[in-house]
């Protein structure tokens, strides 16, 4: 069928001056899976490479501060960090949390005797000056930072209408100030050592917007755009930035937010199903420590990363090439995932609007 097409038309369209080379039906498919197989083996070399200079980054001694850092994705990076021989500072403001948090990470120092693991009752989204101060005292104490790690946020979901405007201050002022008070409390002094790495906990709702978090995901896509801003600003310093984009991850904090999740938005969320928290750490702390500006997780996260990449920067130079490659056939597939969620969310309005005419 193929060749009857290409026979019939070809002549219509073929200049004189140009000439064209029969293709067999068999040479026409392995062209078009050539494509597709070099794509695959250029992500096979980019996994094989991807944390090459990880072996050579230690954080043996070095003083790394999470805030949000009393459970979920936090408790477990702090955890990560003790189990690579980190002095670990953990911040949030339950008190309580904190020493129990506190207590998992001790048991995970791989030199217990050597190593200093700290807490800190904190509102890092309050008043910044009481940030600064808390964070000069820390200094003081424990060490300059080599890492900050801001993880402290939250999640009210819900439709626009249905979110009241003290969540969705909440969600701004911990989501977004509370990751821009505590950097702008280090980043002077890491600068002036031309050391240290700034981490971003953002989520995959700062890749893209979805049904039921309006007010959440804008206030990450600020975070994404302050941590690419910081980026252009502290590089030339050696100060590192790492942004993090998490999927759906079994945390407190993701109970508390199924609570008023919309039924739209748990069907789209089980596309891309849900992780531990010791995985999502440990692929933050690997990319972190590998230098990467941006950190994903599972295909998913690979594609929007592709997708979304825009003027964000790369990581590594095999990382563009792939991202050059793959935007346009990304696009298509990130499509065809909208119309999915779109259908999700009628079939839904369907089932309600039914509900509504039988009451």
């Amino acid at each position: 069928m193929i060749e009857l097409v290409y026979l019939n038309v070809v002549p219509l369209i073929k200049p004189k001056n140009m000439h064209l080379t029969h293709i067999s039906l068999t040479e026409a498919v392995a062209l078009s899976l050539a494509l597709p197989f070099c794509v695959f083996i250029l992500i096979l070399i980019f996994n094989r490479y991807k944390y090459k200079k990880l072996s050579s980054v230690s954080l043996k001694n070095k003083h790394v501060v999470i805030t949000g850092g009393s459970s979920g994705i936090g408790k477990s990076l702090a955890m990560e960090a003790a189990l690579r021989g980190a002095n670990v500072t953990v911040i949030a403001r339950n008190e309580q949390r904190l020493i129990n948090a506190k207590t998992a990470v001790n048991l995970c120092c791989s030199k217990f005797h050597q190593q200093r693991i700290h807490h800190l009752s904190l509102d890092v989204c309050g008043n910044y000056e009481e940030v600064e101060k808390a964070f000069i005292e820390l200094e003081q104490e424990i060490g300059p930072p080599f890492m900050l790690i801001n993880c402290a946020g939250a999640a009210v979901c819900g439709k626009l209408e249905d979110t009241s405007v003290s969540d969705i201050k909440k969600m701004f002022d911990l989501n977004s100030l509370g990751s821009i008070y505590p950097t702008k409390a280090v980043v002077e002094g890491m600068k002036s050592r031309g050391l240290g790495h700034i981490v971003f906990v953002a989520s995959q709702a700062a890749y893209v917007g979805i049904f039921g978090f309006s007010a959440y995901s804008a206030s990450k896509f600020a975070l994404r755009g302050f941590a690419e801003a910081l980026h252009m600003e502290v590089n030339t310093y050696g100060v590192k930035v790492t942004v993090c984009y998490p999927p759906d991850t079994d945390t407190p904090g993701f109970a508390e937010e199924e609570k008023t999740k919309p039924q739209e938005t748990k069907l789209i969320a089980q596309t891309s199903g849900l992780w531990k928290p010791e995985d999502v750490a440990k692929q933050i702390m690997n990319d972190t420590l590998a230098g990467y500006f941006s950190s994903d997780m599972g295909l998913d996260g690979f594609l929007l990363s592709v997708v979304c990449a825009g003027m964000s920067q790369y990581s590594s130079l095999l990382h563009l090439i792939l991202q050059i490659i793959l935007m346009g056939p990304f696009r298509a597939v990130a499509a065809v995932y909208l119309f999915f969620f779109q259908k999700i969310i009628k079939k839904c309005m369907e089932v309600k609007n039914k509900s509504k005419k039988i009451e």
